[in-house]
């Protein structure tokens, strides 16, 4: 028997693993049912020496690594890359919803607000409108990760810092994350960049470190109902 549902929100792929994979990892292995939605293709917009990839590989990337995960279900939306602000936020909350009504989630998991990237600010704000807490709302967790090399890259005099205060321990998961980014081989970087492997391993063990745990990875709580 399933003993949560869990929906995570990714604005890209990729920051699916690098936000929450091993939590992701760690529902799987308590036997939750764990669906993934990746709402822009994260693409179109890049540089053209960046550009070394279509939209097709970069899901069958996404399938490979939620695959590992054991993700029960992947969900792939079409929104502009780096462009979401440009469309009308209702069309993007619908969306959302419209899967949040199917999948019946308890827990949701999406971008924190404090983020420079802005794909994932607007997915922040169209989650939380589509969890608003209604009497029919099944969502009663919601909770905001961070994103190596763009939620700390944020200018620390900017209202919105990410400031976490819900650890959720991987110790046992934090290879299979590494294992899973792995996997999008176009979006790892070399160290010092922050999305090497090597610094994704070295915040997990921060993060870690923060709450007593041998790795962790880190969130906002948003809401909560008992």
């Amino acid at each position: 028997m399933v003993k949560r549902k869990i929906l995570v929100i990714a604005a890209h792929p990729d920051d699916e693993v690098l936000g929450c994979g091993g939590t992701i990892a760690k529902h799987k292995k308590n036997g939750d049912h764990v669906s993934v939605l990746i709402m822009a293709d994260g693409v179109n917009s890049r540089e053209e020496k960046f550009q070394n990839e279509s939209i097709l590989a970069r899901r069958t990337c996404a399938q490979k690594a939620n695959n590992l995960l054991e993700v029960d279900e992947l969900v792939f939306m079409s929104f502009p890359d780096n462009q979401m602000d440009t469309l009308p936020l209702l069309e993007i909350i619908k969306s959302i919803e419209i899967e949040i009504d199917r999948l019946a989630p308890d827990t949701v998991y999406t971008h924190s607000l404090s983020d420079l990237n802005i794909d994932h600010q607007v997915v922040h704000n169209a989650t939380i409108t589509a969890c608003r807490p209604l009497p029919d709302q099944s969502v009663n967790q919601l909770l905001f990760f961070e994103i190596p090399s763009s939620t700390e890259w944020k200018i620390s005099s900017s209202n919105n810092v990410f400031n976490p205060n819900w650890f959720s321990d991987i110790s046992e998961t934090l290879d299979l994350k590494l294992d899973a980014l792995s996997l999008y081989k176009s979006e790892v970087r070399e160290f010092p960049h922050p999305r090497s492997l090597d610094a994704v391993k070295s915040l997990a063990k921060w993060r870690g470190a923060c709450a007593g745990l041998n790795a962790a990875e880190a969130f906002e709580l948003g809401r909560m109902k008992a």
